[in-house]
C-alpha cells in the first residue's frame, strides 16, 4: 500500500491500483494510474490542494454524467481517433478520465493539462451545452478536429459542427429502423448493438473491462482532412470490440510513462 500526504491532513491511501482522497466533504476515488500521473505534471507541481479540489469537482461531474447515461469510449477507440488527425488535444471526458495519449485536456476554456491548441479530438456528449458553444467558437476556423459523437437520428436537428464537416464513420445503418432490419432478416434478431465502452465508475473501479454500448456513434472530421480507409477500418475494429478488457500496456518511455 502506498501513501501521500499533502497538507491540512490530507491523505490518500493508495491500494489495488486506487487511490483515495479522505477529507470529509470532499473524498473521491480514482485510479492510482491517474492520480500519479496527474500530481506530476508540471501544471499541478506544488498544487496539490488545488488538484485534490478539481478532482472532487470532476468526480462529482462525471458521477452526474453517468448517471444520465454517458460512457466514456474506450481508449483503442480515443487511440483509433487520435490516429486520424494526429490529435494532441481531447476535448471531453475529465481530469482523471482523460487518457495519458494525449498532451493536453479541457473543455471549453477550462483547461485541465497541456495547451489549448492542437490537433482535437472531440467526446461530444461528454461536453455541456456551454462547452460545446465555446469548443465551436474557437475551432471555426480550424481543420484539425475529429468528433466522436451519437449517431444523428433522422429527425434531429442538425448538429454546428457537421456544417463544416462529413461523417466519416457511422456504427448503423441510419436508413432503416430495427423493425425494418429485422423484418428483411426474417427473424427477431435485434440490431447489432453499439460500440464498445467502458463500464461506468470505470475511473473510480481500475475496471479496464469493456461493455458494449446501447447507442451508436459517428465519426466526423473536416470536410477538407482526408482520412484514408486504413484509418478507418482501424476504428471499426476497436468500435466493434466487444466483450475482453480495454488496453493496458505499460509505456516506459514518453508522456505515458508517468501514468
Amino acid at each position: 500500500m502506498g501513501r501521500a500526504s499533502g497538507r491540512n491532513e490530507n491523505h490518500h491511501d493508495g491500494s489495488h491500483g486506487l487511490t483515495t482522497c479522505l477529507d470529509p466533504g470532499r473524498g473521491w476515488t480514482i485510479t492510482s494510474g491517474g492520480w500519479n500521473f496527474l500530481k506530476k505534471l508540471e501544471c499541478w507541481e506544488g498544487h496539490e490542494q488545488a488538484l485534490i479540489i478539481t478532482i472532487r469537482k470532476e468526480t462529482k461531474r462525471t458521477e452526474e454524467l453517468e448517471e444520465a447515461g454517458y460512457r466514456s469510449p474506450t481508449w483503442a477507440v480515443l487511440r483509433a481517433l487520435q490516429q486520424i488527425n494526429s490529435a494532441t488535444r481531447i476535448e471531453g471526458e475529465a481530469a482523471m478520465s482523460a487518457p495519458p495519449f494525449f498532451q493536453s485536456a479541457g473543455r471549453g476554456d477550462l483547461l485541465l493539462r497541456g495547451e489549448q491548441e492542437g490537433p482535437t479530438v472531440v467526446i461530444w456528449e461528454s461536453l455541456s451545452e456551454q462547452e460545446k458553444a465555446i469548443w465551436l467558437e474557437y475551432t471555426s476556423t480550424m481543420l484539425g478536429w475529429v468528433v466522436w459523437c451519437k449517431s444523428k437520428k433522422r429527425a434531429e436537428e442538425i448538429r454546428s459542427f457537421e456544417l463544416s464537416g462529413k461523417v466519416t464513420f457511422f456504427n448503423n445503418d441510419e436508413t432503416k429502423s430495427k423493425e425494418e432490419k429485422n423484418k428483411k432478416n426474417g427473424s427477431q434478431m435485434k440490431a447489432h448493438c453499439g460500440q464498445s465502452v467502458r463500464y461506468s465508475s470505470w475511473w473510480k473501479q481500475g475496471n479496464i473491462k469493456m461493455a458494449v454500448s446501447e447507442e451508436h456513434a459517428s465519426c466526423w472530421v473536416h470536410k477538407d482532412l482526408t482520412v484514408t480507409t486504413k484509418q478507418i477500418q482501424a476504428l471499426l475494429t476497436a468500435a466493434r470490440a466487444s466483450g475482453g478488457k480495454d488496453e493496458c500496456q505499460v509505456q516506459l518511455t514518453g508522456i505515458e510513462q508517468k501514468y
